[in-house]
């Protein structure tokens, strides 16, 4: 396969300010996803960044950092930056790490871009996971996706989609049966489908849901979605999560 892995990491969180650099257990947040990175079959592993002490942090690693426009409000935007920086093709595959993933399976890495390598009119892919707690299908910070036969991607919701006409007004789902999927936020785009991405406007549909993907199926673009090969842990978004995580790093 021949993909580049870019993974976007700015230092303002409203909730974790300079998230980034957050202390696991001995290495920085993004130390550890470059190090995940690096494991799997990408040409290269690269940060943008805007900030210059993340910048710093990533050299420890061997991966590169660029610096970019702190004025970017999206990761892809960040990513779009750097592949018309580095003169990467339309056809070229950049896959979207998320920068808050420390425990992000390299396979994982590796499958989403396989998709557009085995498929070349596709512009971008992602993956999804069975739901298997009843009370995620209604959590509004667990995005569902739902996929059509050929697993193309339909919608995305903070809703319980699909809804069931037997669930009882109390929203208790007595059995998952395999039927909801939830979003797993990685990333692989053709450039010419992430260019388009950031020249279009915002949609209602991303707007009101506030899913940044929901932009793509509101213009026409087409996203594959596959089931991923390997259970991804959550993020961190919380210092309960980081907590979550430093003792699954000790364990280890």
């Amino acid at each position: 396969m021949n993909f580049n892995v870019v993974i976007p990491a700015r230092y303002e969180s409203t909730r974790l300010p300079g998230k980034p650099l957050l202390d696991l257990v001995g290495q920085t947040m993004i130390q550890r996803v470059v190090k995940q990175a690096m494991k799997s079959q990408a040409a290269s592993v690269l940060v943008a960044t805007d900030d210059s002490r993340i910048q710093e942090s990533v050299r420890v690693t061997g991966a590169e950092a660029l610096l970019t426009s702190a004025a970017h409000t999206s990761g892809s935007d960040r990513v779009m930056e750097v592949a018309e920086n580095l003169g990467w093709n339309d056809s070229a595959i950049v896959v979207n790490v998320q920068g808050d993933e420390p425990l992000i399976p390299p396979s994982v890495i590796d499958q989403v871009a396989e998709i557009l390598v085995s498929n070349k009119d596709l512009g971008v892919a992602t993956l999804c996971e069975p739901i298997e707690q009843a009370e995620d299908v209604f959590n509004p910070n667990i995005v569902k996706v739902v996929r059509d036969n050929q697993n193309i991607a339909m919608y995305f919701s903070r809703a319980p989609v699909p809804w069931s006409q037997d669930w009882p007004r109390n929203k208790t789902v007595p059995k998952l049966e395999g039927s909801w999927f939830r979003h797993v936020g990685i990333y692989a785009y053709r450039v010419w489908a992430l260019r388009r991405f950031v020249e279009l406007s915002q949609g209602s549909l991303e707007t009101r849901e506030s899913l940044e993907q929901l932009r793509f199926l509101e213009n026409g673009i087409q996203i594959a979605v596959e089931e991923a090969s390997l259970a991804v842990p959550g993020g961190i978004d919380t210092p309960e999560d980081a907590e979550r995580i430093r003792k699954v790093i000790a364990a280890d």
